[in-house]
């Protein structure tokens, strides 16, 4: 059993099913999140490059601050538009 910690801060816990992962990313829209810290852009860039590789197509989208969630319409365009996503979080 995996067990998930949510960071939020929620006075009762979600339950959320897990997601299955893809078989292969070749021709899949991956989102990378920036969350505006600090290097997390060059990680990302990093990512970025891997990701091509594999045949994913890149979408790239940023916080407007690390210090609160992503506005309702980042999110919204986020999970129209790509198959997955990864957030970066880097100082």
């Amino acid at each position: 059993m995996t067990t998930i910690l949510d960071p939020s801060d929620e006075t009762a816990i979600a339950q959320r099913e897990r997601v299955g992962r893809p078989e292969s990313l070749n021709g899949l829209t991956v989102g990378l999140l920036d969350i505006s810290k600090p290097r997390g852009n060059v990680f990302l860039d990093r990512v970025e490059e891997k990701l091509s590789a594999l045949g994913a197509s890149v979408k790239r989208y940023s916080k407007p601050t690390f210090a609160k969630p992503a506005p309702v319409d980042l999110r919204h365009e986020i999970a129209t538009s790509c198959d997955a996503v990864i957030e970066a979080l880097a100082d």
